[in-house]
């Protein structure tokens, strides 16, 4: 994986380099907005590591250039806690934000969880629903909602997955509890319910009024988007 890192200061760059490297990252390094932005065309890199405030151009002006033409990730970094300038560089699309001093420790395992995730979301074997905003990765067994992760139980995600892979059958208990092999229930098959009243509480705006996962009265379940 190749890490640009842009920092004005030498001794910040070489120490974030010393990190990566002990990590098996290339590491490609700039000292200036410009420079950087020349870097990021030749080396086109898995992941950018991005200080705010550079000598010549900002590095939100660099982030706005790079985001014209690329989703590579950014973590930005920034000397002054200011919520305004972290504010307006997560809505130019970057991804997280560290601020100095930092631990490089902690940089690297933000690095590593961003590209991860968007290991995941790039993965083509996918269910995806509502134009994308909920996300099923049957191999990982992984959910996102709006691009967060959420902390599916097993049983949950299997429910799901049924429901997802088959948006036009509506499932009795019955059969979800047979999708769902090794289900504990206390056999009533209506303890399917209480996984379904949990599973909303994860993914729906407002369990109450259900938008994924709709009862069909007297029948059992169905899924509520269309792929």
């Amino acid at each position: 994986m190749k890490i640009l890192i842009v920092d004005d200061e030498a001794k910040i760059l070489e120490i974030i380099d010393a990190y990566l490297v002990a990590n098996k990252f290339s590491v490609f390094k700039a000292l200036n907005g410009s420079t950087a932005l020349e870097k990021f065309e030749k080396v086109n890199p898995d992941l950018i590591v991005l200080d705010l405030m550079l000598p010549d151009t900002d590095g939100l002006t660099v982030c706005r250039k790079i985001r014209e033409s690329s989703n590579v990730p950014i973590i930005m970094l920034t000397a002054k806690s200011d919520e305004e300038d972290i504010l307006t560089g997560l809505k130019l699309g970057a991804d997280d934000y560290m601020v100095k001093p930092f631990s490089p420790k902690e940089l690297v395992a933000r690095i590593q969880t961003v590209l991860r995730r968007t290991e995941t979301l790039a993965n083509p074997n996918k269910l995806s629903a509502n134009n994308g905003k909920l996300l099923i990765y049957p191999e990982s067994r992984q959910v996102f909602l709006h691009q967060i992760e959420l902390n599916l139980t097993t049983t949950e995600f299997d429910i799901l997955h049924a429901l997802v892979s088959t948006p036009n059958k509506v499932f009795s208990r019955g059969d979800l509890i047979e999708k769902v092999k090794g289900i504990e229930f206390d056999g009533l098959d209506r303890s399917i319910d209480s996984h379904i009243k949990n599973l909303r509480h994860k993914i729906e705006a407002d369990p109450k009024s259900p938008n994924y996962i709709l009862t069909v009265h007297g029948t059992g379940y169905r899924f509520g988007y269309l792929q």
